[in-house]
């Protein structure tokens, strides 16, 4: 893409600042197109916690919403989390109460927890193993027990149960907003804008969108759909954003976005980033006890992925 004069010597001055703190810039697949210029890594959130684990980096600066960089946190100890915007929120995961958690599992005593990545650390921790989208399915297959407890996200819990019939999925009433709000009729009229364009849908879509999907896979899984699919048109279902990343990985194909903007997403810009390392202001931590527990929840999930 074109930069400004003014973007160009931001994004200069960026990367001058990281190496100078020995810092590394993660930055969500959501994120503004200009942000992605300064990223040390780009992808989705475990994967770029996961990534941060590898460098010798004494900051983390995490480009995406509050619940990724408290992960970071968990994931990366010893090292300094920093978010440009303090009040980058997700509200799915606000949806879900560590107090309604609580409650559920008293309702259901004999129950496993599996709590969806995109959720605060204390319902992590409440959890006996977190899941991404990618890995829910298998998480849920591998756990113990034959009740699971899904939070916060009912269509990813939906998903998930057409995928593991075994298993009775108790699925608490939480959703994405920016996933949530597309219809089967909304989708039909766009499909006959773009003729035989594929449609990749994201597992928070509803069921009803997800049962005319041609892929339903994770923000990084569509990167290798578009990919590995021969097909020149494609129908993106997911937050705005990934249509920009989806051009700039596969340029020579079309992608077309049936979405919503995620607003907290793109509070994140240029400018807040520079400001942020310059400052070191806006520190993400989490308590020692919630940290521990949550690490488990995180450790349950590379146990039944063979991934960490």
């Amino acid at each position: 893409m074109d930069f400004s004069t003014e973007q160009k010597k931001i994004i200069d001055e960026i990367k001058k600042l990281k190496r100078a703190k020995n810092a590394v810039i993660l930055v969500h697949n959501y994120q503004r197109p200009e942000i992605y210029e300064i990223a040390d890594f780009l992808g989705d959130s475990l994967q770029l916690c996961m990534e941060a684990k590898k460098t010798n980096a004494d900051i983390i600066v995490f480009c995406g919403v509050n619940f990724m960089a408290q992960s970071a946190y968990i994931l990366n100890p010893g090292k300094k989390v920093l978010v440009p915007f303090y009040d980058a929120g997700c509200a799915m995961a606000d949806m879900l109460k560590p107090s309604d958690l609580i409650e559920l599992k008293k309702k259901h005593p004999k129950a496993k927890v599996v709590t969806y990545i995109n959720s605060s650390a204390e319902i992590k921790a409440l959890s006996d193993a977190v899941c991404t989208s990618s890995s829910a399915v298998s998480v849920v297959k591998g756990l113990d027990g034959s009740e699971i407890i899904f939070v916060p996200d009912k269509n990813l819990a939906n998903y998930v149960a057409k995928n593991v019939p075994g298993k009775k999925i108790i699925a608490f009433d939480g959703h994405c907003p920016i996933h949530d709000f597309l219809t089967k009729e909304a989708l039909y009229e766009a499909k006959k804008e773009y003729g035989n364009a594929k449609i990749i849908a994201h597992p928070e879509s509803r069921n009803e969108i997800l049962e005319i999907a041609d892929h339903i896979t994770s923000t990084s899984g569509m990167i290798d759909c578009a990919k590995k699919d021969p097909a020149k048109d494609f129908l993106v279902l997911t937050e705005c954003g990934m249509v920009e990343r989806l051009k700039k990985e596969i340029p020579n194909k079309n992608f077309h976005g049936v979405c919503n903007l995620c607003f907290d997403m793109k509070k994140n810009t240029l400018e807040s980033i520079l400001k942020c390392l310059k400052d070191e202001k806006f520190m993400v931590t989490v308590p020692k006890d919630v940290t521990e527990q949550a690490l488990k929840a995180f450790n349950k999930m590379f146990e039944l992925t063979k991934n960490g």
